[in-house]
């Protein structure tokens, strides 16, 4: 429930001055669908990480190399280490793990052979384009449906909402 005047009747953590129940309704209903968005994306999520197999980072890994593979660029150990924001270490086991199960291959590096280059396997490449790439097409649809004005509005929203990780102040571009 996201409504603070059953949450925070007192108003001790959101002050609804000047906002009448028809405003808070709507904010209601925007806070609402937030919380609706993010358990559907949770649920594609889930529900593409187990049809594939597949944790978190390993998804994030399959995107990566997808994305490299797509730009012409050679994917390497080094660069997936970075890109996660993992160890090296990390990085060998989940390279062996996607390797186990089919998902990439490790061959050497056309340029640098002190390197290898990794890529996904075609049948994991069809796999995520059918399924995570179709979720993602839809949704870029959704965007697209929107007006210029929409989508900038939509976007500082999305922005104003990231920022609140980090404090009251920060949200609002504030010290």
């Amino acid at each position: 429930m996201h409504d603070p005047r059953v949450t925070d009747p007192g108003q001790q953590l959101v002050h609804r001055a000047g906002i009448d129940d028809a405003a808070m309704d709507q904010i209601v209903r925007v806070m609402d669908a937030v919380r609706d968005w993010r358990q559907a994306e949770q649920r594609m999520s889930e529900a593409s990480r187990k049809f594939m197999k597949l944790n978190e980072t390993d998804m994030r890994a399959i995107r990566f190399l997808i994305a490299a593979k797509n730009q012409g660029m050679v994917a390497t150990p080094g660069a997936l280490t970075e890109h996660l924001g993992i160890s090296s270490a990390s990085t060998t086991k989940l390279l062996d793990r996607l390797e186990r199960g089919g998902h990439i291959r490790r061959a050497p590096h056309a340029t640098d052979r002190r390197a290898l280059a990794i890529s996904v396997t075609e049948h994991t490449h069809v796999i995520a384009r059918e399924t995570v790439g179709r979720q993602h097409a839809r949704r870029f649809d959704a965007a697209a449906r929107l007006s210029p004005d929409e989508r900038e509005v939509v976007i500082r929203f999305l922005n104003d909402l990231s920022a609140t990780e980090f404090g009251e102040n920060d949200a609002r571009g504030s010290d």
